[in-house]
């Protein structure tokens, strides 16, 4: 797959051009049935699967302060569209002076005059152009003057429940791991670079990797979650806490701004300081809490690891 952060001169280097417009943040399964259709109809027309984003994503520009937090990184976001089938992947940098651009001027510019697409594929609420006044109607309006297909899919469906990357962030949000990992057709995960830590999970018999994020991807819940962790192409069970360590406070009500993951890794053996890890959620186990003491919360750290355990039989089988 070719990624590209400029949309000029393609239409030389590329034939029968098909492309899907969207933000795409965390690819779910709407997001890949959508994709799906990009590439079969690419396919048809012996051409190319072409996905055109933007980066950053618009509102982080136009309204940075209710900018929501990212599902997926534009890095893991190009891989996950190489392995749907994506040829071309052109991630056009989003400023305010782009953000001008009426809805006609995107389509003539962009869509006409540097890829002369044969099909443009987008879901049934995408909005784009100047104020975001552009709508599929408007990219249908045009069809025959810019001499392009239009296709809009439909929205997709769980239990009732439109899926949409709103709704997993607040499933996230709310700690429902398992439904939004069902929403999205994956786990969710994060990523990192392990760092050096307290050493308090060592000296209690519970040593963790503490992990530096390599990206400001949404966190879920503070709580333990059942995790598999992906370190040098192992997967390991892991038992992982995203808070603030509060049994550890001293007494003192710390304000924890941004709250730390650190991960028990099952079965490991080595050191792991240093080393990159992505860290996949499963299951939530419990909220994050104060004990009263270092010996209750390792009684409760092994109940944790035992849940784990039993997990580990069904998804590491």
């Amino acid at each position: 797959m070719i990624v590209t952060n400029s949309y000029k001169g393609l239409k030389e280097k590329f034939c029968n051009i098909v492309v899907g417009l969207g933000n795409f943040d965390g690819i779910h399964i709407g997001h890949k049935k959508l994709v799906k259709e990009v590439v079969d109809t690419a396919k048809e027309l012996s051409g190319t699967a072409a996905i055109i984003t933007f980066n950053p994503c618009p509102l982080a520009v136009l309204d940075s302060k209710n900018a929501p937090p990212r599902l997926l990184s534009q890095q893991h976001k190009a891989e996950e569209m190489e392995s749907l089938g994506i040829d071309l992947m052109i991630s056009i940098p989003f400023n305010l002076d782009f953000a001008k651009l009426a809805p006609e001027e995107f389509i003539e510019e962009v869509l006409y005059n540097e890829l002369s697409v044969r099909s443009v594929v987008v879901g049934y609420n995408y909005t784009f152009g100047y104020r975001g006044t552009g709508t599929p109607k408007t990219i249908e309006q045009f069809a025959l003057k810019y001499g392009y297909e239009l296709k809009i899919i439909p929205p997709v469906t769980i239990d009732g429940q439109v899926v949409s990357s709103t709704v997993i962030r607040k499933m996230l949000m709310d700690g429902k791991i398992e439904l939004a990992n069902r929403f999205l057709g994956r786990e969710h995960f994060v990523d990192g670079v392990v760092r050096a830590g307290d050493g308090i999970g060592k000296k209690i018999g519970f040593p963790t990797a503490n992990v530096d994020l390599l990206d400001d991807i949404l966190l879920p819940q503070n709580g333990v979650y059942v995790v598999i962790a992906e370190i040098e192409n192992s997967s390991y069970v892991g038992v992982a806490n995203i808070g603030c360590k509060p049994t550890f406070d001293n007494g003192v009500n710390r304000a924890c701004k941004k709250p730390s993951l650190e991960v028990h890794i099952l079965d490991f053996q080595g050191d792991v300081y240093k080393k990159y890890i992505k860290v996949k959620f499963m299951r939530r186990i419990r909220d994050e809490r104060k004990f009263n003491s270092v010996d209750e919360l390792v009684d409760q750290i092994k109940c944790d690891v035992q849940l784990a355990r039993r997990v580990q039989k069904v998804v590491l089988m």
